[in-house]
């Protein structure tokens, strides 16, 4: 960070020199001078001088990043028909000539600079000391289509893409209401990214808006690419292999949680946007769990509880008692698991860990790899180097059956994120079962629990609403009750308007001799 600050001082960005510092002119020439210095070498920027009845005017905009039509039909045909150069004015232009609905207009270079880089279009008038800011976005954009990352059988198939104009409408189409409010900030020295600060007001605490806004304003880099940038400036514990802050890029995922008193994030250029305060335990909801029946998906967070303990905790398990307490094996599963390890080489622990890097070496190749030709090695690593190995008495197939379940395991982790940190920690626990036995894997599972109880997310404690316990809360943590008994919003994120829904909602049957009762 020095040694940026110190490239900062000894070589200043455009945006900030003694050019851009200047105010628009009345004269068109060196308004233009100017700007094509300041754009020197930059083969994009494109300068469309015209002449519309004996009155000089250019259009400044970035080729590929315009829709050329709409600068066609809303500003070049309306200049040439309706300008008059005896009253031309700023105010003028925006009444009379350029028809696109978002139209403003900047006396400073410097922001001409600005939005010329951000695709808008600007508009310089010879003996207009104004120019006008106008947005006429298009080229080859990703369409909104089913995200990648978040797949359902049930809900919306939409997904953010990587134009950020796009992604709040989609978050505003959710939720429609002058409530919800959108802050618009940029962050990086060169890459200038749009940000959009989201929240409801009312809802979301004061207090949490205005920290989530302090730490994005100590953020100074040179660029932002993605939202993982921004993630790892503002977390509270940058140490932590936890995840402290959600991502998604499901508009749905992000409407309930500002509907919950959240705050989102949404990045240009990203499909990912963050929401905060995030718990443990929401890396374990997918959004389907909402669109379903509540049974079956008190019955699916109870499994991917249990998967997750198993995830992080199996193959220390199996280290360590087939290492140190083989007494605690029932026999004949003992005597086969020495039977299928006769002919093995490596110790319990070598055997397991081999296996373990090469199941993570195939899962990361096959994410690497193009699509159909990364299914191709996952099915090439699972059946034929799993099995050729055991023929070779390389591995024991226990062994194999162990790291099977394990890897099958972490993918009922619903977010990403959170399934990579629990599948890096069970090396850990398989060192400290190979040393110690069982002893080292509860030790190791304690220290883990130890550090998630003391993490916090904008300060509310990770494990909450279980750890401190809040039974108001509980309704929708390790299981989820019905939709007509969550009447309440998380207490410890809304102050004031706690009320969800009315009350006494649950469905009830008709009364007999009713209309669609019995008769």
């Amino acid at each position: 960070m020095k040694k940026l600050k110190r490239i900062r001082k000894s070589k200043p960005s455009p945006l900030t020199s003694d050019k851009t510092n200047k105010e628009v002119q009345a004269a068109l020439t060196e308004n233009i001078d100017v700007l094509k210095e300041l754009f020197k070498d930059c083969s994009d920027i494109v300068f469309r001088p015209f002449i519309a009845k004996r009155v000089k005017a250019c259009l400044i905009f970035v080729d590929g990043f315009i829709d050329t039509k709409s600068i066609e039909l809303h500003g070049l045909r309306q200049l040439i028909e309706e300008i008059d150069s005896e009253r031309i004015t700023a105010d003028t232009l925006k009444e009379r000539v350029i028809s696109i609905s978002s139209v403003s207009e900047t006396t400073k270079l410097d922001e001409v600079v600005s939005n010329v880089l951000k695709a808008n279009t600007v508009l310089l008038v010879d003996g207009v000391d104004k120019a006008l800011i106008f947005d006429a976005k298009g080229g080859q954009r990703r369409a909104v289509a089913e995200p990648q990352t978040e797949s359902t059988i049930r809900g919306p198939r939409e997904g953010f893409t990587e134009i950020i104009r796009v992604n709040t409408a989609l978050i505003r189409h959710k939720i429609r209401s002058n409530r919800l409010k959108i802050l618009s900030k940029d962050v990086g020295e060169e890459t200038q990214t749009g940000i959009a600060i989201l929240y409801v007001e009312g809802l979301a605490a004061p207090e949490l808006v205005k920290e989530v806004m302090s730490r994005l304003e100590r953020v100074k880099i040179d660029g932002i690419l993605e939202s993982g940038y921004i993630e790892e400036f503002i977390e509270d514990s940058p140490w932590s292999m936890f995840p402290q802050i959600q991502n998604t890029e499901r508009p749905d995922t992000v409407a309930a949680n500002l509907l919950e008193g959240r705050v989102a994030i949404v990045v240009d250029g990203t499909p990912f946007a963050l929401i905060m305060p995030a718990t443990f335990w929401q890396f374990f909801q997918a959004s389907e769990d909402y669109y379903g029946r509540y049974h079956i998906y008190i019955f699916l967070r109870l499994l991917r509880i249990l998967f997750v303990f198993i995830a992080l905790t199996l193959p220390g398990i199996y280290v360590a008692v087939t290492t140190f307490h083989q007494e605690m094996i029932p026999t004949t599963l003992l005597l086969t698991i020495a039977a299928s390890r006769e002919a093995i080489p490596f110790p319990m622990f070598v055997e397991t860990m081999i296996m373990e890097l090469s199941f993570e070496a195939l899962r990361e190749a096959g994410v690497r790899l193009p699509q159909v030709v990364g299914q191709a090695v996952g099915i090439l690593g699972a059946l034929v180097i799993g099995q050729a190995a055991v023929d070779a008495g390389i591995v024991s197939a226990p062994t194999v059956i162990i790291v099977s379940i394990t890897g099958i395991a972490s993918f009922t982790i619903p977010r990403f994120n959170m399934s990579i940190s629990i599948r890096m920690l069970r090396f850990p626990l398989m060192i400290l079962g190979a040393m110690f036995g069982l002893f080292g894997v509860i030790v190791g599972t304690l220290v883990i629990l130890t550090h998630l109880c003391k993490l916090r997310s904008y300060g509310i404690p990770y494990f909450w609403p279980l750890a401190p316990l809040s039974f108001k809360s509980l309704k929708d943590v390790i299981i989820r009750v019905p939709w007509w008994a969550m009447n309440r919003r998380p207490d410890r994120l809304v102050k004031e308007d706690k009320a969800r829904q009315a009350d006494h909602l649950m469905p009830s049957p008709p009364k007999v001799g009713e209309e669609g009762g019995s008769t």
